[in-house]
């Protein structure tokens, strides 16, 4: 089963003066899905006070990001693994901007949740479930019943697939599974099977509006420590506000936890680019729990901003 979605928004202004900010260079945006709704409430909220400024973005997964910004297609590509030295090594420029994590997702209709609830799984287990297939049923998991686990991957280049097989201690190419492509099509497909087991970024798990989990969704709690229960430090699951504190203390691991990045072939030249990263790494910074996400220290937004050099706003 595939399913297919492609994320795009434009944001635009047509016909607003002469004036010589009438006349600022466009703004291209591509990449990972994990970044892509805080990266439209950062536009929208940057064209409330540059309104002259047009800002494309499109979510494709974290591998088209870095390859169409390395292409020069996009000025800046949505990333949300850690770059590689080879990466790094062809010239890849980045600025960390936030942080979230990925989980592992089952259905609200999985007939095991209350197991899943109380005892958790371990990182040993959800290897065996995603890496080696040594753990192929429930019976393996919870001691009864008889239904196959109904295993499900990125089909997409994504550094969630990436950030999740690194926790496992192996690679996106090494995960088994049925491949869907984008994080709302493998959030849909866990969601309407009872059986299932994925892992989404927490924004396509939670609605930040209701500080709840999604219709349909619900997360395999990690057992983190892998004592066989889940210790209160563990239960951080009951809403999405619990979890980003988790993340942003560290009581959720890293991986599967991660920075967010922007990157780009080389420091940005265009000068709306440098502004919108300077803004973001700035004032944007204030939305970024707003939009469900969690906040990276002082210290690291400072050191970031410092990658951009002088710039003017």
């Amino acid at each position: 089963m595939k399913t297919k979605i492609l994320l795009l928004v434009s944001i635009f202004l047509l016909g607003c003066g002469r004036g010589h900010n009438a006349d600022k260079e466009p703004i291209a945006i591509s990449g990972a899905f994990a970044l892509y709704p805080l990266t439209v409430k950062w536009a929208e909220e940057y064209r409330k006070i540059h309104p002259e400024t047009q800002i494309d973005i499109s979510a494709g997964g974290a591998g088209k990001g870095l390859t169409d910004a390395l292409a020069g297609a996009v000025d800046l590509g949505m990333f949300s693994r850690a770059i590689s030295p080879s990466e790094l090594a062809k010239g890849v420029w980045f600025v960390a901007v936030t942080k979230d994590a990925v989980l592992p997702t089952i259905s609200r209709k999985n007939p095991y949740r209350g197991y899943l609830h109380s005892k958790g799984l371990t990182r040993e287990q959800l290897r065996k479930i995603f890496l080696t297939g040594e753990i192929t049923s429930w019976n393996q998991i919870v001691g009864s019943g008889s239904e196959p686990i109904h295993v499900f991957t990125r089909s997409d280049a994504c550094g969630a697939a990436e950030t999740w097989a690194a926790y496992l201690g192996g690679r996106q190419e090494g995960l088994r599974g049925t491949g869907i492509y984008g994080d709302p099509g493998l959030a849909s497909v866990v969601a309407d099977d009872p059986f299932g087991i994925g892992f989404n970024n927490t924004i396509y798990v939670y609605d930040n509006n209701t500080d709840s989990l999604r219709p349909g969704m619900d997360v395999a709690w990690i057992d983190v420590d892998s004592d066989g229960t889940l210790s209160q430090r563990e239960q951080f699951y009951g809403s999405f506000s619990g979890i980003l504190t988790a993340i942003g203390v560290e009581q959720y691991p890293s991986p599967p936890a991660r920075d967010l990045y922007f990157v780009s072939a080389g420091q940005p030249k265009k000068e709306t680019v440098r502004d919108f990263l300077a803004w973001i790494l700035s004032e944007g910074q204030r939305y970024v729990t707003e939009a469900g996400y969690v906040p990276l220290p002082d210290s690291t937004i400072r050191s970031q901003r410092g990658k951009l050099g002088a710039v003017t706003q």
